[in-house]
């Protein structure tokens, strides 16, 4: 192969790897004043348009995994597992039967009598761990009726969906 066509073929190796990342750009919506209708670009809006969006990069891959029904629920009522260093048995049962159901959620490692206390806030009752918050709704202990009650209620599935990711990264 001579060196003529090598180098169309890595110039159209470089093309491709542009346009890939061009595609990655920031871009924007909002509401045209004049029309009332909504306009996507990758152009920013004039002055004054009105409920601006702007969205950079690519949706992150984990969101768009998930099925459309467990992204809503989770939108509209997130959840949170709180847990002690010394929870050990328990919350790994909490864990499995969120990551079980496909729930995206938090783990909130409690660490000072300080965030026990503002769970116990939270719960309106003595802090227990495991304990689940989804939306404004919170339940001390493991309970796996009421655990799955509250799920059901938020939205979300009842088993996960072929090829889920468990979820359960600490939150800060």
């Amino acid at each position: 192969m001579s060196a003529r066509p090598l180098f169309r073929l890595a110039l159209l190796s470089a093309a491709l790897l542009a346009s890939t990342l061009a595609s990655a750009q920031t871009t924007y919506r909002w509401v045209d004043q004049d029309t009332g209708k909504t306009v996507f670009s990758d152009l920013p809006p004039p002055r004054g348009a009105k409920q601006v969006v702007k969205q950079t990069g690519a949706a992150p891959a984990e969101d768009q995994q998930l099925p459309y029904a467990t992204r809503q629920a989770a939108e509209k009522f997130p959840v949170i597992l709180y847990t002690t260093a010394n929870c050990v048995e328990a919350c790994q049962q909490a864990r499995s039967l969120l990551n079980g159901r496909g729930v995206p959620f938090a783990e909130k490692m409690l660490k000072s009598d300080e965030e026990l206390a503002e769970l116990a806030k939270i719960l309106g009752s003595e802090a227990g761990v495991p304990s689940l918050s989804v939306g404004q709704q919170s339940i001390r202990g493991l309970s796996d009726d009421a655990w799955n009650n509250l799920l059901d209620l938020a939205g979300y599935p009842k088993s996960a969906a072929y090829g889920a990711r468990p979820s359960g990264a600490f939150a800060k």
